[in-house]
């Protein structure tokens, strides 16, 4: 490997990890206003999406760990932190899912309606433009340096990138049309999300298995097709 080789593959390295610090300290934020606004603006929908940016911030923490040991050893293979990181990630998704589809029959039931949000709607547009540039950037250097580890975490932004859509369209929805239970489906939406990424936590700390494709198709190196 030539020195311009290494050079390039160190650059990317580095990019990588200051996309993976710049995703932690964004959750952060966005967690703490769309939890305050849900909060305050009585909408399940938002609260729960702020709640899944702070569960991101931890699974975001074992990425970065991951990432400092690949530009120290030039490895990938999962450590214990990480691991750990992972199942506690996964029970918080898990958590997460249950508030939300309690929270969200609750509100099912009792035909609650949100004061507003409008506070939904900027932090969802926010977040899609966040995330689009995110995702782009982390997959861009994962396949430059052949990183499953990095493709992963692209592929954890997608679903964030996801989840600022269902945020969105209930948001968008309850404010034009006023229908009371367009928050819960939101919220019941966001809950799916959860689930499913709680279940891909915990089954990548069990396997060590880094990217999975939309077929379904479970990968440790990198596949041409995933995300």
């Amino acid at each position: 490997m030539n020195s311009s080789t290494v050079r390039k593959k160190s650059g990317f390295i580095n990019l990588a990890i200051f996309l993976s610090i710049l995703t932690i300290f964004y959750n952060i934020g966005e967690g703490i206003i769309s939890t305050l606004f849900g909060y305050s603006d009585e909408t399940i929908s938002l609260f729960g999406f702020g709640v899944d940016s702070f569960v991101e911030v931890l699974s975001g923490a074992g990425v970065l760990h991951m990432l400092l040991r690949l530009r120290k050893t030039g490895k990938e293979m999962r450590a214990r932190f990480e691991k750990q990181a992972l199942y506690i990630t996964g029970t918080g998704f898990f958590i997460l899912t249950a508030g939300l589809v309690i929270g969200s029959g609750i509100t099912l039931v009792i035909q609650h309606k949100p004061v507003t949000t409008l506070a939904g709607i900027i932090v969802s547009l926010v977040s899609i433009v966040t995330m689009w540039m995110l995702m782009m950037a982390k997959l861009k250097a994962g396949k430059e340096l052949g990183s499953a580890a990095i493709i992963a975490d692209a592929k954890c932004t997608r679903t964030c990138f996801y989840l600022s859509f269902i945020l969105l369209g209930a948001s968008l929805v309850y404010s034009i049309f006023k229908i009371p239970f367009i928050d819960a489906i939101g919220g019941l939406g966001i809950a799916f999300f959860a689930f499913r990424e709680g279940k891909e936590a915990i089954e990548k700390a069990k396997t060590g298995i880094t990217c999975h494709c939309e077929s379904g198709e479970k990968q440790e190196s990198i596949p041409g097709d995933c995300l």
